[in-house]
């Protein structure tokens, strides 16, 4: 798996920061949305991913999937934990952007430049939704879906039909919600074998777009508590990503950036 990784790897010109042995780029939104649109100008296939404590937890555990992170064209902060993390260790990040907050932006600037964008994941019916929202408020958007229930098996004949009809409809910017890490498995087993431009995992973004699940209200989600509200509206499902996930964070930053005790291989 890690060749076509390998493959995709590009040069970004920013700087990078490490945490837990994740590398992140440090930039900003406007950095990332100008990588965006160079990607597709010069015709790169690449993997744009994010991070969170959550994703530097799973990280930490699973080798493949740092190394998925690592050598992502570009890796950006989607957590404020990670921001605050950074800068107790001397490190700096310059903001924090998740996918929600800016694929409104990106489904702008492909209907400006003519992109086409393909909403991939979660249940059937939602990511439609989530797209439908979207081209209602950006007339001229060109993007298409497939929900993300079916049999992801690589040579599987539900997962071949997916490829399928992501790449008769070409889209420069792929968008991939399964959740984490199978998205981004996902991504790693299939890329090669899809014509985009850009692959961009995005976990619950469409869940969020559809009104399928509410988020939190603005004063918590900008001011690092989206974590808070998420619990909230979900236990359920997140108490242990949270409840359990965050103070074990905290413990890890504090063993290997504090005590410099050696990270795992």
């Amino acid at each position: 798996m890690n060749a076509a990784v390998e493959n995709l790897s590009a040069d970004l010109d920013t700087k990078k920061i490490r945490l837990l042995g994740t590398q992140i780029d440090a930039l900003s939104l406007d950095q990332l949305l100008f990588a965006i649109r160079d990607c597709i100008e010069n015709d790169r296939l690449v993997v744009m991913s994010y991070v969170n404590i959550h994703t530097l937890n799973i990280a930490y555990e699973t080798p493949w999937f740092r190394d998925f992170l690592n050598r992502s064209y570009l890796t950006f902060c989607d957590g404020f934990g990670v921001k605050l993390a950074a800068r107790l260790t001397g490190q700096d990040l310059p903001q924090r952007f998740t996918p929600p907050d800016f694929v409104e932006s990106i489904c702008d600037a492909a209907r400006r430049q003519n992109w086409r964008v393909f909403f991939l994941g979660a249940k059937p019916g939602v990511a439609q939704r989530a797209a439908d929202r979207l081209a209602a408020r950006l007339p001229g958007l060109q993007i298409r879906t497939h929900h993300g229930y079916f049999d992801k098996s690589v040579d599987g004949t539900e997962n071949r039909r997916a490829r399928e009809q992501i790449n008769q409809f070409q889209p420069q910017i792929l968008v991939v919600g399964f959740g984490m890490p199978v998205q981004e498995k996902w991504i790693l087993e299939n890329i090669l074998s899809l014509d985009i431009n850009i692959a961009l995992p995005a976990g619950a973004m469409f869940d969020y777009l559809s009104g399928e699940v509410r988020r939190g209200p603005r004063w918590l989600t900008d001011h690092g508590f989206e974590w808070l509200s998420r619990l909230a509206i979900e236990p359920r499902r997140l108490w242990k990503r949270y409840l359990i996930g965050n103070p074990l964070f905290v413990w890890r930053m504090f063993l290997h950036h504090v005590l410099r005790y050696p990270l795992p291989e």
